[in-house]
């Protein structure tokens, strides 16, 4: 049986960050596709398909957001509460994908409804790493339900 391909979506102002996502994904072991927006608003847009993400079909949400913590316009923190708060959205694992190892970031994430909280690694060989395991825990080892519309 082929593997489910792998809708991820990552929320990140920095673009040598997202390109560098981009490239760690392709050493991963599993298919994946990867949608990047820059800010919390754009993220909000895209997951409900408002202003120039209208296009996209509706059912076809990502499987988990990968979400910075400091960004423009809604920060990473506010995108979260507004996504775990929303009846359509909440089901998606949100992992925070972040610089920071600030006590009360970890804490009030987790309160917001994160699934996990990653430091973003230090080397590119860390990255590949961190996100095969994070792809084996979250697309093998668990079960995640389904997009409902």
């Amino acid at each position: 049986m082929k593997p489910e391909r792998l809708n991820i979506l990552m929320a990140d102002d920095d673009p040598d960050d997202r390109m560098l996502v981009r490239e760690a994904l392709n050493e991963t072991s599993a298919p994946q596709h990867l949608d990047c927006v820059e800010d919390g608003e754009d993220l909000m847009d895209y997951l409900g398909r408002r202003g120039k993400y209208a296009h996209l079909l509706a059912d076809n949400q990502p499987r988990i957001i990968l979400l910075d913590l400091n960004m423009p316009r809604k920060d990473g923190r506010e995108a979260l509460k507004e996504i775990k708060g929303d009846p359509k959205l909440r089901h998606i694992p949100v992992i925070i994908f972040t610089t920071s190892n600030a006590v009360e970031d970890i804490q009030r994430t987790y309160d917001l409804g994160a699934g996990s909280f990653l430091i973003k690694p230090r080397n590119f060989e860390m990255l590949v790493q961190a996100l095969d395991t994070l792809q084996q825990y979250w697309f093998e080892t668990c079960r995640l339900p389904k997009f409902q519309i």
